[in-house]
């Protein structure tokens, strides 16, 4: 096996110099070492092994924003209070959870409005989460879903239907 410098490699290679030191400082030449300030490559079969390089430089961008969480409750209190004055108030209620701030501050924002409702249309996959020492408003269960859902009230006019998108 020989050894040979910068300058033997690279019209071995038919590159410049230049573009071999380019090489070996990102490490894609096989076996190749420094001694002082000099760079040492040795030959296979007569030419320095350079090793596949990547396209372009590495990625830099962040990983994308999850989508909002929509957060269904079912309110106890209100079904008693139901119970007690024979009333339909809703008793669902559905909010969404800010997706954009830490995860501590997470726990205590909410949407702006909630949406209350007798019935919810879940169209894709949801989770039911109980946490008995929940931080959020008192709740121990409640189900969680990335997926648009629709809520549905009963009024004394009809039926009233809203179509959240998380």
């Amino acid at each position: 096996m020989m050894i040979v410098g910068t300058a033997v490699a690279a019209q071995i290679l038919n590159i410049s110099t230049a573009r071999l030191r380019v090489l070996l400082i990102s490490g894609r030449v096989e076996g190749a070492y420094k001694t002082g300030k000099m760079w040492l490559m040795p030959l296979f079969n007569g030419k320095p092994i350079i090793k596949p390089g990547q396209r372009g430089p590495a990625p830099r961008w962040r990983n994308p924003r999850k989508p909002a969480k929509t957060i269904i409750h079912v309110n106890s209190h209100r079904i008693r209070q139901n119970q007690k004055h024979n009333s339909q108030q809703p008793v669902i209620t559905v909010k969404k959870w800010c997706d954009h701030t830490p995860a501590k501050e997470q726990e205590h924002k909410t949407s702006k409005t909630n949406v209350y409702g007798h019935e919810v249309e879940i169209p894709g996959g949801c989770r039911i989460v109980y946490r008995p020492d929940s931080p959020r408003c008192g709740a121990k269960v409640w189900i969680e879903t990335f997926y648009d859902v629709r809520v549905i009230a009963w009024e004394h006019k009809g039926v009233l239907s809203y179509d959240l998108s998380p």
